[in-house]
C-alpha cells in the first residue's frame, strides 16, 4: 500500500511501478416501467422465487445505457422507449458497481420474453413494493424509485416520450 497523490492508501507493485486500482465488475438494474408510469415490471430468475429487478452486466466496450436497452429486449422482449440514471451502490457480495436506472418499455406485452427469466409481470407500485425480495438491493433501488414517482421528481426529461 502506497499513497497516491490525494487517492489514500492504493495498492502498489514496486517491481512495476504502477498503482494498482482495485478491479471490479459493473451491472445495470432497471425498474422498467409501462408507458402509464404506474406499473413496474419484476422478474424471477434461476429458480429462485423472489422477485427482483431486471439486470445484467456491462459488456466490455459496452456503456451502461447500451447494457439497460440490451438486457431489457433479451430477457423482457421489450424495447426501451425512455431511461433515467438514478443512483448507484457497491455489492460487495460479486464485487460489483451496480447502476441503477428508471426506464419505459414500449408495451405491457411479455410474449417475446426470453428463456432467460423463469417468470416476469407487471405490478402497480404498492404491489411491487410488497412483492420485490426484502432487504435486497433491488427493493432499496425500488423503493427510491417509487418515492421518486410519487413524489412527481422522476422522469422529467422524458415524460414528453411516453405521454
Amino acid at each position: 500500500m502506497k499513497e497516491c497523490n490525494g487517492e489514500g492508501e492504493v495498492p502498489y507493485c514496486d517491481s512495476c511501478a504502477v498503482f494498482r486500482f482495485p478491479v471490479f465488475s459493473t451491472a445495470m438494474s432497471t425498474a422498467v416501467l409501462n408507458r402509464g408510469l404506474d406499473r413496474i415490471l419484476l422478474i424471477q430468475q434461476y429458480k429462485r422465487k423472489d422477485y427482483i429487478l431486471l439486470a445484467g452486466y456491462v459488456n466490455k466496450g459496452e456503456n451502461a445505457e447500451a447494457a439497460l436497452t440490451r438486457e431489457v429486449k433479451e430477457e423482457a422482449g421489450l424495447e426501451v422507449i425512455a431511461y433515467e440514471y438514478m443512483r448507484s451502490q457497491y455489492f460487495a457480495p460479486s464485487n460489483t458497481l451496480m447502476l441503477n436506472y428508471i426506464s419505459v418499455a414500449d408495451t405491457e406485452d411479455l410474449s417475446a420474453m426470453s428463456d432467460e427469466l423463469d417468470h416476469a409481470a407487471w405490478f402497480t407500485l404498492d404491489e411491487a413494493a410488497d412483492a420485490i425480495l426484502p432487504g435486497s438491493l433491488a427493493e432499496s433501488f425500488l423503493l427510491t424509485i417509487i418515492d421518486k414517482l410519487r413524489q412527481g421528481r422522476a422522469l422529467e426529461d422524458f415524460t414528453a416520450v411516453v405521454r
